[in-house]
Formats: C-alpha cells, sequence, structure tokens
C-alpha cells in the first residue's frame, strides 16, 4: 500500500483515518473504537502490555485478529490467576494453535502477572503507575504528522517505563513495545493531524479522570 504524503486515508465511508487503519476492517475498527482511547482498567492494560510483547517481530494485525484466543488462554489476562500457571501451562499453550506459540513470550507474560500483582499492592493499581508517566503537553510534538509518527517508535518516557519495569523484574518490555503500548492505551493521542479519531480521542482524553 502506498502511503499518501499526509498519512491520511480515506475510506469507503468517506472517513480520514491514519494510513495504517484503512487496510483491513480489523484495523479499522481497533483505529476507531479503541487505539488511544484512555484506559484504567488493570487487566485491560496487563493485556496490552502483554499483546504488545508478543507482537514483536510480528504484524500487529496477526495478534488482533488472535485476541480473543489470547484472552481465552490467559484467563482474561487476570494476572491474579495467569501469576498462578505452572509449567504444565506453559506446555498447554505451546500447543494451542490459536495464539502465537513462542514459549519465552508465554513463560514473560506468566512472570510478568506476578510482577503485576507486586505493583498494584505497591501502587495501589497498574493504572495508577502508568497514568503517572503521562507525557505533559510540552513533552509532545506541536502536530503529528506522518514523518513524525514513522520516527515515534520510542521515546524518553517509554525508556524510562521500559527501565523501570525491567528493575521491577519484568521481561519483553523493551522501549518500543512501551511506546506502543503508551499509544494503545492513551496515554498519548497518535492519531495523525487530520484523521476523524485524533478529536474524539483528545475528548476522551480530557474527559478521563487520571488515576492516582
Amino acid at each position: 500500500m502506498e502511503i499518501p504524503e499526509s498519512g491520511l486515508i480515506k475510506g469507503d465511508d468517506r472517513k480520514q483515518r491514519c494510513f495504517w487503519g484503512a487496510e483491513h476492517d480489523d484495523y479499522m475498527n481497533y483505529h476507531d473504537e479503541e487505539w488511544g482511547h484512555p484506559v484504567d482498567d488493570d487487566f485491560r492494560l496487563f493485556e496490552k502490555i502483554c499483546l504488545e510483547g508478543f507482537q514483536s517481530g510480528l504484524s500487529w494485525l496477526t495478534i488482533l485478529r488472535k485476541r480473543d484466543n489470547f484472552r481465552k488462554a490467559f484467563k482474561e489476562f487476570d494476572f491474579n490467576k495467569v501469576a498462578r500457571f505452572t509449567e504444565k501451562d506453559v506446555e498447554r499453550l505451546l500447543e494451542d494453535a490459536g495464539i502465537v506459540r513462542h514459549r519465552g513470550k508465554i513463560e514473560s507474560t506468566i512472570n510478568n502477572a506476578a510482577r503485576a500483582k507486586e505493583l498494584k499492592k505497591e501502587f495501589g493499581t497498574l493504572a495508577a503507575y502508568f497514568w503517572s508517566f503521562e507525557p505533559s503537553p510540552t513533552d509532545r510534538p506541536r502536530t503529528l504528522d506522518k514523518a513524525t509518527l514513522f520516527t515515534l517508535n520510542k521515546t524518553d518516557i517509554s525508556t524510562r517505563i521500559s527501565k523501570d519495569l525491567k528493575k521491577r523484574g519484568w521481561s519483553f518490555v523493551g522501549p518500543t513495545t512501551v511506546y506502543a503500548f503508551m499509544q494503545a492505551m492513551g496515554l498519548v493521542n497518535d492519531h495523525i493531524e487530520g484523521c476523524h479519531a485524533r478529536k474524539k480521542v483528545e475528548k476522551l482524553r480530557k474527559e478521563f479522570n487520571r488515576p492516582t
């Protein structure tokens, strides 16, 4: 697909979207109804950061189409339950064709579930921890175009979060993975200027009660 200079693509519904959000129906629904929407539910946050880890080296479309299978396999990403998984569960999941069968990523999800419990105990919620890293407006580009979006695969803040999580024992949480998570959970609004979803996400972020 040739990406226009603006980074925007007009769909059959005549709405302009970020170039990646109009390629498949799965992407379109995710782009319009989820990506960038602020999230404060701990299980959803855990799901998002785990799935970004599973996506490493793969296309996001692959993960998106397997997401329901991931949710079933990992108990709706209830980290209290996932933390109790054993080697028997790892072997079971390695036989599950509905997910990405990568031992390291599966074991990482189980490890990170235990670390998530520790994080919740310390901060009250995962949401309070992650939202404490929200960039100030001065830390963000004044406008977001295609060229800027292509260079925003990691930032100083995603690097800080990554380092802190790794110190706490998390894995598969490199700066690029963390930045994709920040985009997905709404910690930043990376819809390109002119995308129909950008103003909607800005409104949601303005109305959102940040957890403390």
